[in-house]
């Protein structure tokens, strides 16, 4: 038995062999390793994805331990992307894992060629960079799934899953409907995002953890990163809101389960048409 055939082997005997081969073969890659993007790639690896990349600009904070995946003490101040590889070659050695320290902009866009992967997703929190990746990704044939506000958020059971334009509840989801609206423009495709309908409020008072380890770049303790001064996950900045671990995990592995659950229908409408086929 191979090193991945025994790796897989729970997940071999629930999808068969043919679904894992084809899982194996596709190319995955995600725009956002944070709260929702780490848990939605450890899922992904776990789940047999073996092409996989992963895109970020930032560096580990204190701030991301209580939620996001590769974030420890021993991780502050690394590249997320490059320690989330490390963490999911941990788990498959073998997966090819490209890791991608970027913003996702419209100067960068182009050069990210989203065209030539089979799924893409959306975990971006920037609002203008959120509108154009769906813009972008509506136009290839790639599976495409994005996450809504993860944020101020406590109850797991009011998590789901809709149609961009059936979102009810989202103050980011209708912030992009209301972006594309006076753009004059729409997606060229349905698709689908996950999101939450609860909105809390903050409790506590926003500004720097004030810790040594402090990544942000206003940070008068901690070292800081000066080259993302202007970056929207700033602790200092007033739009950030709180957020937990097991909603912004939720988040993440329902857009893994949808990409598998896709590429598992797709095979099996594969067979079905062949089976027609066979018989007409």
């Amino acid at each position: 038995m191979s090193l991945e055939q025994g790796i897989f082997n729970r997940t071999q005997l629930l999808l068969g062999t043919d679904i894992m081969e084809q899982i194996a073969q596709k190319r995955v890659i995600i725009f956002g390793v944070g709260g929702v993007g780490s848990w939605c790639a450890e899922s992904l690896v776990r789940s047999g994805i073996r092409h996989l990349t992963i895109v970020d600009s930032d560096r580990v904070c204190i701030t991301n331990i209580n939620r996001q995946l590769m974030a420890t003490m021993k991780t502050v101040g690394q590249v997320k992307v490059e320690a989330l590889k490390e963490h999911l070659l941990t788990i498959n050695p073998t997966a090819e894992i490209e890791a991608l320290q970027q913003i996702f902009s419209e100067e960068t866009a182009e050069g990210f060629h989203i065209e030539t992967y089979d799924y893409i997703i959306d975990a971006i929190d920037s609002l203008k960079d959120k509108r154009l990746l769906i813009e972008l990704a509506c136009r290839t044939k790639a599976g495409f799934f994005s996450s809504m506000g993860a944020a101020l958020k406590l109850d797991p059971t009011r998590i789901k899953v809709a149609e961009f334009w059936k979102v009810q509840g989202c103050p980011l989801a209708r912030a992009l409907r209301q972006r594309f609206n006076k753009l004059k423009c729409r997606p060229a495709r349905k698709f689908l995002c996950v999101y939450s309908d609860e909105l809390l409020e903050n409790k506590g008072k926003n500004a720097t953890c004030g810790s040594e380890k402090c990544m942000c770049p206003k940070a008068k303790i901690g070292p800081g990163d000066a080259a993302l001064l202007n970056h929207e996950w700033c602790s200092s900045k007033a739009q950030i809101n709180g957020s937990l671990m097991h909603i912004t995990a939720i988040f993440g592995m329902t857009i893994s389960g949808l990409v598998i659950k896709n590429i598992v229908e797709k095979s099996q409408k594969r067979n079905a048409d062949k089976e027609k086929e066979s018989h007409s």
